[in-house]
């Protein structure tokens, strides 16, 4: 898989998280992860740019404007998705009051989606995410790792959790507080 070929699937990861957070973000009312959204929608437009600057390099390199078109018209109906879900999570940072149907779908869900970023000194830092157990101990699922700018979607067993990484968690919520105490060093892994 060439470069452009790996941020093509950067952009579509990116915007498939990014549906799942603004509707968490909404569901839960949770400004932190409307704000997560926010900037991964700065970052989808600087990286569907260079997608589509590529392409145009590309075409005019080897003539293949059918290829080039095709990747733009991609992009732009990534870019499109990635809007949409900025502007869900456009709702959660305006403090607009959630729709009463909204109101009861959050009363009837167990499930939540949390952020919290790792501290030097956390249980978690430099342990592979099977090696801390973080699931069985808080019930919380890392979805994603936020690492400087870059993500980590789907991240496995084998993934390293390092201090700074900002681990996005979907799970129960009564595992949340244990999950963010973990992550800032003031609880432990057993």
């Amino acid at each position: 898989m060439d470069e452009l070929e790996q941020k093509l699937l950067e952009v579509k990861d990116t915007s498939e998280l990014m549906v799942d957070l603004a509707y968490s973000s909404l569901l839960y009312n949770n400004r932190d992860i409307a704000q997560e959204v926010m900037e991964l929608e700065e970052y989808t437009d600087e990286l569907t740019t260079s997608i589509q600057q590529e392409a145009i390099k590309r075409a005019m390199a080897d003539g293949d404007v059918s290829r080039a078109f095709v990747t733009i018209k991609l992009t732009e109906s990534l870019e499109g998705i990635c809007d949409a879900a900025s502007g869900i999570a456009e709702v959660v940072m305006r403090n607009i009051e959630p729709h009463p149907v909204i109101k009861m779908s959050i009363r009837e869900s167990e499930v939540i989606i949390a952020t919290a970023t790792v501290a030097e000194g956390s249980d978690l830092t430099d342990k592979a995410l099977g090696e801390s157990r973080l699931a069985s101990q808080s019930g919380m699922w890392v979805v994603a790792i936020k690492r400087d700018r870059r993500y980590i979607y789907g991240p496995d067993e084998g993934t390293t959790v390092l201090a700074g990484d900002t681990l996005i968690v979907r799970g129960p919520r009564d595992g949340e507080d244990f999950f963010k105490d973990l992550a800032s060093g003031h609880a432990k892994l057993a």
